[in-house]
């Protein structure tokens, strides 16, 4: 027996939800609560346990993904955690959707910092059928000029604007359910936890893959984030973003305690357990949740945006890439034009 098996002996619980996961069985609500409340003292053992579901289906390899934000505040929504809703008085920028020619820019920034993925965000409910349009001519030309794999995030769409997204090139959706059906009141009151739904299947009908996650921290209770984690699964989507808030100042959610960075690898290794082979991104608030123990965090999940986010900073990209080599991880190289 070698040293490599003898480690992954160890009689644990956590161990037999691994052995469960990569055997293609899916984890009940009780063992998803059970991992969110591990002791802290077997947190490297929950955490040993869910690399090796990992390490079975993407390796020792990190998938990179770069967001540029299209178009800031301006949105009638009110949701709370997010700084250019309708409610926040946050001290962001405002500004319309941006040229071809700025978002084709922001495909180069991404191709510079090793991204796989380039991200195109736009605030608001929904896209009109105007910038669904400029967002696929954006896309043609990014694709022409980078090849980058491309996702959007624009809010609530419609079956006619899903389909020509598809046809111009975008390769992934992402729209977050954000947290579960019951708590979904507590956080938005102007669209519906159904309306989310909806058009991740008016995504999936037009072809297009799945992004959808998740935010921890907004006040929810641990059931809840297990809820989510079920109802992806159930989805079978195809990436799912895991953020931990960032409390904004000018937003409702503003004063909220910080999340325990013990609590945070937990989360993304029920996330694992729960849905072994999606791609699973520690996202926004990564930093400064997680805080030192951010490269824990990819014993787990095996992605992660690298530079900015919407409205706050990230860690610097060279931090990302050391982090990276010093786990003896590698990038997932771009793809070729």
């Amino acid at each position: 027996m070698t040293l490599q098996t003898l480690s992954h002996a160890t009689d644990t619980p956590w161990h037999h939800l691994a052995e469960r996961a990569l055997a293609g069985a899916e984890l009940s609500r009780d063992d998803a609560l059970a991992v969110l409340d591990a002791p802290d003292d077997e947190l490297l053992a929950v955490l040993d346990a869910a690399f090796r579901v990992r390490r079975e289906f993407f390796g020792r390899t990190v998938l990179l993904y770069y967001l540029r934000n299209a178009k800031s505040g301006l949105c009638p929504e009110d949701c709370h955690y997010c700084s250019q809703s309708a409610i926040s008085e946050a001290a962001i920028d405002r500004y319309p959707l941006q040229s071809v020619e700025r978002l084709l820019q922001g495909a180069r920034a991404a191709a510079a910092n090793q991204a796989r993925t380039y991200c195109i965000v736009a605030s608001g409910r929904g896209p009109s059928n105007r910038e669904v349009g400029h967002v696929a001519d954006a896309v043609r030309a990014i694709k022409a000029e980078t090849g980058l794999h491309i996702c959007c995030c624009l809010g609530l769409l419609t079956g006619e604007q899903a389909a020509e997204l598809k046809e111009a090139g975008v390769d992934r959706i992402n729209h977050n359910l954000n947290t579960s059906r019951r708590f979904h009141d507590q956080i938005c009151g102007t669209h519906t936890f159904e309306d989310r739904l909806a058009t991740l299947r008016t995504v999936r009908d037009a072809g297009m893959e799945l992004c959808s996650g998740l935010i921890v921290g907004m006040g929810e209770v641990p059931g809840d984030v297990v809820d989510v984690a079920l109802t992806l699964r159930e989805l079978g989507v195809e990436s799912i973003p895991v953020n931990f808030l960032n409390p904004i100042d000018g937003t409702p959610l503003a004063g909220s305690d910080r999340l325990d960075p013990r609590y945070c690898l937990k989360v993304l290794s029920l996330f694992r357990f729960t849905n072994p082979k999606t791609e699973i991104r520690i996202a926004g608030g990564r930093e400064v949740n997680l805080r030192s123990l951010q490269p824990l965090g990819l014993y787990p999940a095996n992605s992660i945006f690298v530079s900015d986010y919407l409205t706050t900073k990230g860690q610097a990209p060279p931090a990302d890439f050391q982090m990276i080599a010093d786990l003896g991880f590698e990038v997932v190289p771009q793809p070729r034009t």
